[in-house]
């Protein structure tokens, strides 16, 4: 019989989470308030004077078009990239073909290789082809660099998927792709939330890329343009802290509702392969 752990273990559990939460929540919270500070108390413990002139002065400036860039190509990578893996771990965990752990292997190497290494040659191919500030490139890219983890994590997801399933549906008259669409993809939508979550995570903080494949003041995404606030001599710090918590907010409303969906489909999906 399993006995409960004493109080003194209790509270020194709580402790340490509690100390754990306010190191992590910190930094985050003083960004948020930081932002609403004006620039000559931003930094001082002491004294405080609160202003929105901090998020007006940007949003003059025309952050309000960068972050509707960044909306629009990471829901769309997230969108390609979630069609994509789906259908590919569909493939990989339910078919027997020749190659499909050389493959599979393949896939995975993607995820291997630090982003600065990749930049120059993507460079020079979108260059040559004329897709230099092209929203086309940058989905090809943040597509291609999502689609490794995400393929790997729905494929442990759906060794726990009976193949029943799919062999009713097919005997019932349904194409692989209905089976996949219509019977597999509500079963395995907390992994598909978790991949999804990944994807835009990853391509909503991405800078490398944009900033040797966009060059155009029009079409550049909110980590360029908040870039451009540190001076080489002057820092705008209201500027900063303004856009970093318009940075920060969405990732937070996303993660908050999402947060039990990403724990049970990053679980599921971390089974051995």
């Amino acid at each position: 019989m399993n006995r409960a752990p004493s109080a003194s273990v209790q509270f020194a559990t709580l402790a340490v989470t509690a100390f754990a939460l306010a190191f992590l929540v910190y930094p985050t919270a003083w960004v948020f308030i930081a932002s609403l500070k004006t620039p000559d108390t931003m930094f001082s413990a002491t004294r405080w004077s609160m202003t929105l002139e901090n998020y007006t002065r940007l949003f003059a400036a025309g952050f309000g078009h960068n972050v509707v860039n960044s909306l629009v190509l990471c829901i769309g990578a997230v969108l390609l990239s979630t069609f994509v893996s789906v259908n590919a771990a569909y493939a990989f965990s339910r078919f027997r073909f020749r190659g499909r752990g050389t493959l599979f292997a393949s896939v995975m190497l993607g995820q291997t290789f630090p982003w600065i290494i990749l930049v120059t040659p993507v460079f020079i191919l979108f260059a040559r082809a004329g897709m230099l500030n092209n929203w086309g490139s940058m989905l090809f890219v943040y597509v291609a660099i999502s689609i490794p983890f995400s393929v790997y994590l729905l494929v442990g997801y759906l060794r726990a998927v009976p193949r029943s399933l799919d062999e009713a549906a097919i005997m019932d008259g349904a194409s692989y792709f209905q089976v996949v669409w219509r019977i597999v993809f509500p079963i395995m939508f907390p992994g598909i939330v978790a991949t999804a979550t990944y994807a835009f995570l990853l391509c909503w903080s991405e800078y490398l890329f944009s900033v040797a494949l966009l060059t155009q003041e029009e079409m550049k995404t909110m980590p360029l343009a908040l870039y451009i606030y540190f001076g080489e001599n002057v820092t705008d710090w209201g500027n900063v802290m303004a856009g970093s918590a318009l940075t920060t907010l969405p990732t937070l409303l996303l993660f908050l509702p999402l947060q039990r969906y990403m724990v049970s489909g990053l679980s599921a999906g971390s089974v051995k392969q």
